[in-house]
C-alpha cells in the first residue's frame, strides 16, 4: 500500500493506493460524520454493503446518478442536492464519490455547493479517475457551450484509489486512463515506462500532487496539467462526447507537439518521440474524427478556461512544457487544417 500526500498545510490530504486500499476508507472520514451519501453509478466494482458496516451508526444513501458526459450537468447537480436535503445532511457530513472522473467531479462539486461547503472523499475505480481526476479538487460539470465551464475548486479530505477496480475496467476507460497518464511523461524527466502499473500510477499521483501544491488554483504552473487538453476539449465537445476524454487528450498531445513544432518551438524528432510515447508505447489513436470544421475548433478552443489573453495553449518548447498565451491563429490554422487532413 502506498500513501502520498498532497501537500497543502492545514488542508493537506492522503491519497491510498493499492490493491485492497478502499479497506482504509473508514480511517479517512471525519470524526464529526453522522450521515454520508455515496455517490456512484451503476455498474462501479465496489460493494457498497461494506461502507455500511463500517458505519452501523451511521445513516447511509446510495445515490445513483446518469452515465457519460449527459449526464454531468447542473440538472446532476440538482439532483444530488436535493437528495442531500431530503436525507438531512449536514455540513459536519460527508459525501463520498465513488467511480470515475465524471463521479468525481460531480460529487466534489456538489458537495463543495452544499452548505458551502460538505466534505468529500473520492474513491477513484478507474484509471483517468485515479492519475487525474480524484487528486486536486477541480470539480464541474459541462454546459452545452463547453466541458467543465461551472464549477469550484474543492479539495477532497482524502482519495481512495484501489487498484482491485481495474481488473474489471472496460477497454476504452483503460484507454481512457492511458491518455491522461501519456502526458506525464512530458512534464517530468522520469521513466514512467520502467515502472509496472501500480508504481506508474502511484509515480503520476505524486507528480500532479506537487503541482497542485504550488498551485492549487490554477493560477499559473497548475495548467500544464492541462496538457493536450486544450484541443482535446474543443473535440470532446465538437463531437457530443462521442470521443471520450482521454481519447481526445492522446490526440491532443500529438496536436500540441505538430502546433509547437509550426511555431519553432520544437524539431520533427521530439513530434516523434510524442508519436512514440501516445501511440507506440500506449496504442493509442492520434487521428482526429473524420469531418471537423478548423474554424469551428478554434473557436472552442477560444472558449477554453485557460484563454485570457487570445489563444493559450500548453506548449512543449526548449525550457520544456510551459503555458503559452496570445498565440496567434496563423499558426494554430496551419498546424490544425494540416492535421484534420493527415
Amino acid at each position: 500500500m502506498r500513501h502520498v500526500t498532497v501537500p497543502l498545510a492545514d488542508r493537506s490530504y492522503p491519497v491510498v493506493v493499492g490493491h485492497g486500499a478502499i479497506g482504509e476508507l473508514p480511517d479517512l472520514l471525519p470524526a464529526s460524520v453522522r450521515r454520508t451519501a455515496v455517490v456512484t453509478q451503476a455498474g462501479i466494482p465496489v460493494q457498497f454493503s461494506e461502507i455500511g458496516a463500517w458505519l452501523p451508526d451511521h445513516s447511509v444513501e446510495i445515490i445513483e446518478i446518469g452515465v457519460g458526459e449527459g449526464a454531468k450537468s447542473l440538472a446532476t447537480i440538482e439532483q444530488l442536492t436535493r437528495s442531500f436535503a431530503r436525507m438531512g445532511l449536514t455540513r459536519h457530513d460527508v459525501v463520498i464519490g465513488v467511480g470515475g472522473g465524471m463521479v468525481t467531479d460531480v460529487a466534489g462539486f456538489a458537495a463543495a455547493s452544499w452548505h458551502r461547503g460538505t466534505p468529500v472523499i473520492h474513491v477513484a475505480t478507474t484509471l483517468l479517475g485515479m492519475v487525474d481526476a480524484a487528486i486536486g479538487g477541480k470539480t464541474g460539470v459541462n454546459l452545452p457551450e463547453g466541458k467543465n465551464l461551472v464549477g469550484a475548486f474543492w479539495q477532497p479530505t482524502g482519495v481512495v484509489c484501489d487498484l482491485d477496480t481495474l481488473a474489471t475496467l472496460p477497454e476504452r476507460e483503460r484507454r481512457c486512463g492511458l491518455g491522461e497518464m501519456a502526458k506525464y511523461h512530458f512534464l517530468t524527466g522520469d521513466d514512467l515506462l520502467a515502472m509496472d502499473l501500480d508504481e506508474r500510477v502511484a509515480r503520476c499521483i505524486e507528480i500532479k500532487a506537487e503541482v497542485v501544491a504550488s498551485d492549487e488554483r490554477e493560477g499559473g504552473r497548475r495548467a500544464l496539467l492541462n496538457y493536450g487538453h486544450t484541443l482535446a476539449h474543443a473535440l470532446e465537445t465538437a463531437t457530443e462526447h462521442r470521443l471520450a476524454h482521454g481519447e481526445a487528450v492522446a490526440i491532443g498531445l500529438v496536436f500540441a507537439a505538430e502546433l509547437a513544432r509550426e511555431m519553432g518551438r520544437i524539431d520533427d524528432a521530439r513530434v516523434v518521440e510524442h508519436f512514440d510515447v501516445v501511440a507506440g508505447e500506449y496504442g493509442l489513436s492520434t487521428t482526429p474524427p473524420a469531418g471537423l470544421d478548423a474554424d469551428r475548433l478554434i473557436e472552442l478552443m477560444g472558449r477554453d478556461k485557460k484563454a485570457l489573453d487570445g489563444l493559450t495553449f500548453v506548449l512543449d518548447g526548449p525550457n520544456g512544457v510551459e503555458v503559452v498565451a496570445g498565440v496567434d491563429r496563423s499558426p494554430v490554422e496551419r498546424a490544425l487544417v494540416g492535421f484534420l487532413n493527415s
